[in-house]
């Protein structure tokens, strides 16, 4: 039986060891910097899209906002003819009504402003109206009634104030907070208006 030879094999040089780490050296640092390149599109790619919403979300609050004070505008439209013989069938006997009144501060700044201002020689009613009112529309309108309250007080006006939220749409549950407020609900209904009284209403 014969026996196989087998040749010793040289081993790796110093420098052939040294050429593979350079290479290892070199392809790692070229992974790093596309790894750094990466990071940085994904940053600049991040930055771009917050950019780009912030953009959408402001040109989406105008476009919006601004329909929504047109809706505002039609619904003052359609409220406007009917609301003074609906509150003087509640007994009111409303003689004046001015839209878009305003109260001035000291300083000239205005500090509240009725869409919808009805008057007699006993009483005044402000009207807030809006497309579709929300809760807080229900806070804000009482500080302006409270507001209007103290300046009639410095002129002598002795007369009741009460209020109303007026809407084209009108949320089930803002209806019911509007009458808890004590504060009448006035709704559109049909080509005309529907006043609801609330059980206690509330005067300044």
């Amino acid at each position: 039986m014969s026996e196989m030879m087998v040749e010793p094999q040289m081993g790796l040089t110093f420098e052939q060891v040294w050429a593979a780490l350079m290479e290892l050296r070199k392809e790692g640092a070229e992974t790093e910097r596309r790894l750094q390149e990466t990071e940085r599109l994904l940053k600049e790619s991040s930055a771009e899209f917050d950019r780009r919403m912030r953009k959408s979300e402001r040109d989406f609050n105008k476009k919006f906002g601004h329909l929504d004070n047109r809706f505002g505008e039609l619904a003052e439209h359609l409220v406007v003819p009917n609301i003074v013989k609906k509150f003087n069938a509640l007994g009111y006997h409303f003689r004046d009504v001015s839209k878009e009144r305003k109260f001035y501060r000291d300083d000239g700044t205005i500090a509240a402003e009725f869409d919808i201002l009805l008057e007699n020689s006993e009483s005044l009613v402000g009207v807030e109206v809006k497309s579709k009112p929300v809760e807080r529309d229900i806070g804000e309108h009482i500080e302006r009634l409270e507001f209007l309250r103290r300046r009639r007080d410095e002129l002598g006006d002795k007369r009741e104030i009460r209020g109303a939220i007026a809407g084209a749409i009108m949320p089930e549950h803002i209806r019911l907070a509007t009458l808890r407020a004590g504060l009448y609900v006035v709704e559109q209904s049909g080509d005309t208006v529907r006043i609801e009284e609330p059980e206690q209403v509330r005067g300044w």
